[in-house]
């Protein structure tokens, strides 16, 4: 039985990739409308049905989770090639931790997520496929996670969320979630005292609310989802 599917599109061509109740993985390739479906690839890295799979962005390559405590990292391959028949997974870790799904790749392919039934939200490096945090919020398992896409903006560096968290720190009254509506008391306050007085501050706070939005525009923003109906944001990196 089937239990994951995900499918890409370059001009004609359609890739599929598909994981079992078997443990297995397999990569299905159709390279014209009018051709039949060619199978390219197939190993069996898990003793448990797979519960989700994630294409990189690069594009060659995809990743496996199971009911078991696996993850693996296989090739994609495009089109037949007689120099390589046998093509294997590139790698295969035991997580010890059983049950993570939701697998999701972050746009620029460094990062991964995985929920799993422990409540913990775990990231793994591409690269290396080691462990690089656990998220630990939730009281229940994790079923889903979804990384922010980032199309045409680059990620907010470190050093100016540290410079925005700094500025906003600076205005004393402002909540993170409160608007600054001005009061008729002050406008009429203002106006006896001095007209210049009554501009400065709400230009300094829009100034500091343009930038938090940039920041939130702009930054890559992890959700996790738990059985218990709430929905986990979190700034990886």
């Amino acid at each position: 039985m089937v239990m994951a599917l995900k499918i890409q599109a370059e001009s004609a061509r359609l890739q599929v990739v598909a994981g079992y109740e078997s443990g297995h993985t397999m990569v299905f390739v159709q390279s014209d409308p009018c051709a039949p479906f060619q199978r390219l690839y197939a190993a069996q890295t898990h003793s448990q049905p797979i519960l989700s799979i994630a294409i990189l962005p690069s594009r060659d390559c995809f990743l496996s989770s199971s009911a078991d405590a696996v993850i693996a990292k296989h090739p994609l391959p495009v089109a037949q090639s007689v120099w390589n028949t046998e093509l294997k997974p590139f790698k295969v870790i035991q997580t010890k931790h059983s049950g993570q799904q939701g697998l999701d790749v972050r746009s620029d392919g460094r990062i991964f997520a995985t929920a799993g039934w422990d409540a913990r939200v775990r990231v793994y490096s591409c690269k290396t496929m080691k462990e690089l945090a656990v998220l630990k919020w939730h009281k229940v398992g994790c079923y889903a996670t979804a990384f922010a896409e980032l199309a045409d903006c680059c990620p907010v560096k470190m050093e100016e969320r540290l410079q925005i968290k700094r500025e906003d720190e600076e205005l004393p009254t402002k909540r993170e979630d409160e608007e600054v509506p001005i009061k008729q008391e002050e406008v009429e306050e203002a106006e006896n005292q001095d007209e210049g007085a009554l501009t400065h501050q709400p230009l300094a706070v829009t100034t500091v609310q343009q930038r938090r939005e940039v920041e939130a525009q702009s930054t890559h923003w992890l959700a996790a989802a738990s059985k218990d109906g709430k929905v986990s944001l979190w700034i990886i990196y």
